[in-house]
């Protein structure tokens, strides 16, 4: 029997270190000059490793190593992160880099190469600069960290995103924790930044990488700043078993608490990818149902969320519905347009196929605050999907028009 009555806690400050057994922190190794540059996840034992990866063909350098370690035998027990330099287009100079840098990690913390995983984030074209990276592995610390790992892993981000969630099974505290970086070049299609979730459940290799997928489908695959996705981004998941539950699998009779914690997170962090992208003032967030399906209310939302007329049209407080409706016309997916129905928060716009009369200036008041709920449905079926986004503002472009230097 599937047990069904969880409760969930939200840790105050949690993050990828509050899991037990695991080590976190950042420091600043000369990247950049002031800011931490550099971070790290340490499990004090080998963990159950799983990855989710970006579909774009010009696979950076460490997500290749990355893959090549959890091939091995499923896990993980320490992640190294850089900022700066992305190593990504960088031949094979950057994947001997990658390697090496792994091999420098294994070695400073005596555990075999394999059981490294690297991540960069940065300026693409930029080989690593390994006499500052081999320094900043030496003077790592698990127990003095001189930076928090969120943020130590930022770019254009305005602030760190993390979060926690516990729960039991088995009878056993379970806590999972999860940090990211993201504000640019974010889009639905893979996990389009660098995600980090850690747990101290005991779950199977194989199902916490069938968990993962599901729940990066559901949280960072729903979400899109500007319609890009980078070369470098990926999810990476840990679960070193320190709880003491015993093993997590399909089986499992709590095994769907675990999918809703995992989900929680990777949700939670998603939306603040959404809501700090770059230049960003509004979180927008776009629920979608009475779809055919599930799939065709997922494409639908995500159509909306990533109109760019439909995120200025919310940067500039205009209740332009028709940008909304069109958005849903192009997304590909057959309804009947007769039967669509659109609303900013409880303000209805358009219902049966027809505008109707609204409050203008309540409409606007709503699109002032610094979250808009657009709510569609299309009267086809029970599907349903919710997808995340932002506005696009002045500053996206300011930001973005300079970003190397």
């Amino acid at each position: 029997m599937i047990k069904t009555q969880t409760s969930f806690i939200q840790v105050e400050n949690g993050s990828v270190g509050t899991p037990k057994g695991f080590h976190t922190g950042g420091q600043n190794i000369g990247l950049r000059t002031k800011r931490p540059d550099m971070g790290w996840i340490y499990s004090v034992t080998p963990a159950s490793a799983a990855g989710v990866y970006t579909t774009n063909l010009f696979q950076a350098a460490p997500l290749q190593v990355t893959q090549a370690s959890i091939a091995e035998e499923q896990k993980l027990q320490a992640v190294l992160v850089n900022t700066v330099s992305a190593n990504s287009c960088t031949g094979q100079e950057g994947i001997d880099n990658a390697y090496t840098t792994r091999a420098w990690m294994a070695g400073h913390l005596g555990i075999p190469d394999h059981l490294v995983g690297v991540a960069s984030t940065g300026v693409i074209g930029l080989q690593l600069q390994m006499d500052k990276m081999e320094k900043g592995i030496a003077a790592i610390a698990l127990n003095e960290p001189k930076a928090p790992f969120e943020e130590a892993i930022l770019t254009t981000d305005t602030k760190p995103k993390h979060l926690a969630v516990q729960f039991e099974i088995d009878g056993k505290k379970v806590t999972i924790g999860g940090a990211c970086k993201g504000s640019g070049m974010i889009h639905p299609n893979m996990a389009t930044m660098l995600g980090f979730v850690t747990t101290d459940a005991a779950v199977d290799p194989d199902a916490l990488s069938h968990a993962l997928k599901a729940a990066v489908n559901k949280t960072f695959n729903r979400i899109t700043v500007d319609g890009d996705t980078s070369t470098n981004d990926m999810v990476l998941v840990l679960a070193n078993g320190m709880a003491e539950n015993k093993l997590l699998n399909e089986q499992h009779p709590e095994w769907q608490a675990f999918l809703k914690g995992l989900q929680m997170v990777c949700q939670g962090l998603a939306k603040f990818i959404a809501a700090d992208g770059e230049g960003a003032t509004k979180l927008i967030e776009v629920q979608v149902s009475g779809a055919k399906d599930d799939h065709s209310a997922e494409v639908i939302s995500k159509s909306i969320v990533g109109s760019s007329l439909v995120k200025t049209a919310v940067f500039g407080s205009d209740a332009n519905w028709g940008r909304v409706i069109c958005a849903m016309g192009y997304s590909g997916e057959s309804f009947d347009t007769n039967k669509v129905s659109m609303a900013l928060g409880d303000i209805v716009l358009f219902k049966d196929g027809m505008p109707v009369a609204f409050d203008e200036e309540k409409a606007t008041e709503y699109l002032n605050g610094d979250s808009v709920v657009i709510k569609t449905t299309l009267g086809e079926g029970n599907g349903e999907a919710v997808a995340w986004g932002c506005d696009l503002t002045y500053n996206y472009v300011k930001i973005n028009a300079s970003y190397r230097s």
